[in-house]
């Protein structure tokens, strides 16, 4: 079995290492939080990011990036976006010749505007397969081990077959496809409809205004990643659709939480404060934005976030706007 480095003990970060370590992959996983090394060393628990979990055997934790990447065929990319430059600038010169880099983080990078896989690439040799996995999977869910089904998306189809490969497993499915950019773009700006849907719940709007953001919601990732050269038809997937409507309407999503506490007239710094774990879709609704207007793609749910989260609208103004934009013919065609 190949040996594995995730980068990153966040929640989502320690499921994926829990699974490969489940199925019988020697794991490495490295943050930069000492108290996180220590506990996952010591009591097999991260408990702050997975509360209630025991880690399995096979995961060893670590603060050093040298040490979690030496020997490892497959490295695992799993902190936040803001974050991804700066630890593939210092990780790079340990990487093992040849090692599949795979991106988990989901987000646009802010200033550049690009994807991650984008990122990676100009920090990374092209030595190096790079490998998007995306998909509807809350990490408590993984860790539990309940049925999940996600994508792969690489430029390298073998790459993206060994990462299928390497990380299938009984409660674990996972399904390949080249359209890198369907995937990127899904994966990112569903946070952003997740905050509106928030917004929706927490206001009592109602299940009918809720289906009607989230269909919508997809209608503007989809524009916006066609444009970006993604195929229509990977949103109507797990990445596209199915991660939508599960981070629109799932418990533990942290985007829906950051709405539903704007809808109670919560502050955002506020909202942030008191969360340990990052909500891609504050930093990424403007970054997509910025992307929309470059690509001349109109986003108006996205626009609308922009101005709540900035505190230039009130929730309920926002949902209005919406509701009496100009009305439009619903399925676009070319």
């Amino acid at each position: 079995m190949t040996d594995i480095a995730v980068l990153g003990a966040g929640s989502w970060g320690t499921a994926l290492a829990m699974h490969a370590a489940r199925i019988g992959h020697a794991v490495r996983l490295w943050s930069i939080e000492p108290d996180v090394v220590d506990e996952i060393r010591v009591r097999r628990s991260n408990a702050v990011y997975l509360p209630d979990i025991t880690l399995p055997a096979g995961i060893d934790a670590t603060l050093r990036l040298a040490e979690a990447v030496a020997g490892a065929g497959i490295v695992v990319a799993a902190v936040p976006s803001h974050a991804l430059r700066g630890v593939l600038a210092d990780v790079r010169p340990w990487l093992e010749p040849g090692a599949v880099l795979v991106s988990v983080v989901k987000g646009l990078e802010t200033g550049t505007l690009l994807r991650m896989s984008q990122v990676i690439a100009e920090e990374i040799a092209a030595s190096h397969p790079i490998v998007v996995l995306s998909g509807p999977s809350f990490a408590i869910e993984v860790a539990r081990e309940l049925p999940t089904a996600v994508s792969v998306a690489s430029g390298d189809p073998q790459a993206a077959e060994r990462v299928q490969q390497e990380f299938r497993g009984k409660f674990f499915r996972i399904y390949t496809t080249p359209d890198v950019a369907g995937v990127e773009i899904g994966g990112a700006i569903k946070n952003v409809i997740a905050i509106a849907a928030g917004v929706v719940d927490g206001l009592g709007l109602g299940h009918n205004a809720r289906a009607a953001l989230i269909t919508r919601g997809l209608a503007e990732i989809s524009r916006l990643a066609i444009a970006e050269g993604g195929r229509r038809e990977t949103l109507a997937g797990l990445s596209g659709l199915g991660d939508l409507v599960l981070t629109c309407m799932g418990e533990y999503s942290r985007n829906r939480h950051v709405g539903v506490e704007l809808a109670k007239g919560r502050g955002l710094m506020e909202i942030l404060a008191g969360m340990k774990m990052v909500a891609e879709g504050v930093k990424t609704t403007e970054a997509a934005l910025a992307l929309g207007a470059r690509r001349g793609v109109e986003l108006p749910i996205a626009a609308q976030m922009s101005e709540l989260l900035a505190g230039r609208t009130q929730p309920g103004a926002a949902v209005a706007e919406l509701m009496l934009r100009p009305q439009r013919i619903e399925v676009e065609t070319g």
